[in-house]
């Protein structure tokens, strides 16, 4: 049996790596940790954990956690999870960061977009990125993957099948993005509260959202040359889900039912990425509670561009889930494992 520390557990992600983890037959949660929530236990703070009821958050003490658990998830705040990583990660353990820390390859990319110096630059070189559906190799042999930001995850597997395969041009890339509020973490932040979103609509963070630079890495990479997008997120009125809008420009005729094929061909042997019929598009709704990533297509011929629809959860495929599906590839577990799951509807 895998002993599992979740630190950073009283948020959002960690509450859904317990969830997720209360069915799974390898793991057992030894240790959760929560700097506001220490000496109360998952359930006062979440009462559908009702499974946790024996554990209490305690300190993050790295060295101690050393004695008790053998795989971490960090679900802590971008930098605070610097240190603690590297400590782990030079101790042998194995570890997923649910932080931006790791992700970014580049330190002074990093620098620029979190405005916080990046003090484990060794730590980073080993980091491997976290995508299972282009990265599955590397993840089973490394003891660090960097798990994928949310809006990042929909965005690439919409556009990795069209990059690869050359039928999209890596110019002029529109993203376009609307989240649940679970996005933003559980701040007390006033504009998050229900009076201020309910029956909102925006977009925020314009132009400078922290995951683009995310994005662009691994676009550059699958393009193999320089990759800039345009990105822009916005928030909706609703609990959680993720749908993005990808429009990419084609260098090929091309025909919906052709893109379709592609994408299928591209995602076949992938348990969490579905490929939608033609008669279809993503919703939210859809994929609530799921690992899975939902991505529909339709070509138009008359502006001769591609237009990706992907509709993930943004705490399942786009944190916690994604982050056990990292964990069962690293420890040889079925990558499945406790991630199968059907959506909850309504």
């Amino acid at each position: 049996m895998l002993k599992v520390a979740i630190c950073g557990a009283s948020g959002y992600a960690g509450a859904e790596l317990l969830r997720i983890l209360s069915g799974h037959h390898g793991v057992r949660v030894v240790s959760v940790t929560s700097e506001r929530s220490a000496g109360k236990s998952p359930v006062e703070i979440f009462p559908h954990l009702s499974s946790y009821g024996s554990l209490l958050f305690e300190p993050l003490e790295p060295a101690t956690l050393l004695e008790k658990a053998d795989f971490f998830f960090m679900a802590l705040p971008h930098k605070a999870s610097q240190p603690a990583v590297a400590l782990l990660h030079r101790e042998g353990r194995k570890v997923v960061d649910l932080s931006a820390d790791f992700r970014i390859k580049d330190p002074a990319v990093y620098e620029q977009w979190y405005n916080v110096p990046h003090e484990q630059r060794d730590t980073l070189k080993k980091a491997v990125y976290g995508l299972p559906e282009l990265h599955r190799a590397k993840i089973k042999k490394t003891n660090l993957a960097a798990n994928p930001g949310c809006y990042p995850t929909g965005a690439i597997l919409g556009i990795y099948p069209a990059l690869k395969n050359g039928i999209a041009s890596a110019e002029g890339i529109i993203v376009d993005s609307k989240s649940g509020t679970s996005g933003a973490g559980r701040q007390s932040d006033m504009k998050f509260s229900f009076c201020e979103v309910n029956e909102g609509f925006k977009a925020y963070s314009v132009g400078v959202h922290r995951h683009t630079p995310e994005i662009e890495q691994e676009l550059s990479s699958i393009a193999k040359k320089e990759v800039t997008i345009n990105f822009t997120p916005h928030l909706l009125p609703v609990n959680r889900g993720i749908l993005t809008t990808i429009y990419l420009k084609t260098t090929r005729k091309l025909s919906t039912e052709s893109a379709i094929s592609l994408y299928e061909k591209a995602y076949r042997d992938e348990s969490f990425v579905r490929v939608l019929a033609h008669d279809s598009l993503p919703n939210i709704n859809a994929v609530k509670g799921t690992n899975r990533c939902d991505i529909g297509l339709r070509f138009d011929a008359r502006t001769g561009t591609l237009i990706v629809i992907t509709a993930i959860d943004n705490l399942v495929k786009g944190a916690a889930g994604q982050a056990v599906q990292n964990m069962n590839l690293m420890m040889g577990f079925p990558e499945e494992t406790a991630l199968s799951t059907l959506a909850t509807f309504p």
